[in-house]
């Protein structure tokens, strides 16, 4: 049976992989062929090889892939157009469906839910496009690589496109 202090400490890693994943997409947006490669690498550290990924808007599937690397695609086609983008996550919820400890408490297999809160600004030269929406993520842990991520689905729930007045002092 895990302890209190397990459970806590899986939320946390947990959670970890939602931020790890804002930061990653926000590299693919920069699409250096640096920045690429890093957020390619973290993808394939928070992913599973077949995490099935996509966006919805009112229950109807926008983007979808399967993998981290066909996720980079994905991401870098549709960041491609802005010029900076910041993905701000903020409330999280992680419900363990099931943990499983030895007895120091290294965790031997686990599986949870996590609904994060997101607000993403893309901004090009003139105008940024506001996207608030919640991801809701199947996550497992796997011997020698952790908890990842199997199914995300980002629900859009609300955008906005706003012009950019120029700064004054």
């Amino acid at each position: 049976m895990a302890s209190a202090t397990d459970m806590a400490i899986a939320r946390q890693e947990i959670e970890y992989l939602r931020r790890r994943y804002a930061r990653a997409t926000d590299l693919i947006g920069e699409g250096s062929s640096n920045s690429l490669a890093q957020g390619r690498r973290i993808y394939h550290e928070i992913f599973t090889a077949d995490a099935r990924i996509r966006t919805s808007l009112d229950g109807e599937v926008q983007l979808q892939a399967e993998g981290p690397d066909s996720w980079v695609d994905v991401a870098h086609e549709a960041l491609k157009e802005y010029v900076a983008t910041q993905h701000l996550v903020g409330s999280q919820l992680v419900e363990l469906v099931r943990l499983e400890t030895d007895a120091n408490g290294q965790v031997r297999a686990g599986e949870a839910t996590m609904t994060s809160y997101l607000q993403a600004w893309h901004a090009r030269a003139d105008s940024v496009w506001v996207f608030i929406g919640s991801y809701v993520d199947q996550v497992r842990h796997f011997d020698g690589r952790g908890w990842q991520i199997h199914d995300m689905e980002l629900i859009q729930l609300s955008s906005e496109d706003r012009p950019l007045g120029s700064l004054s002092r």
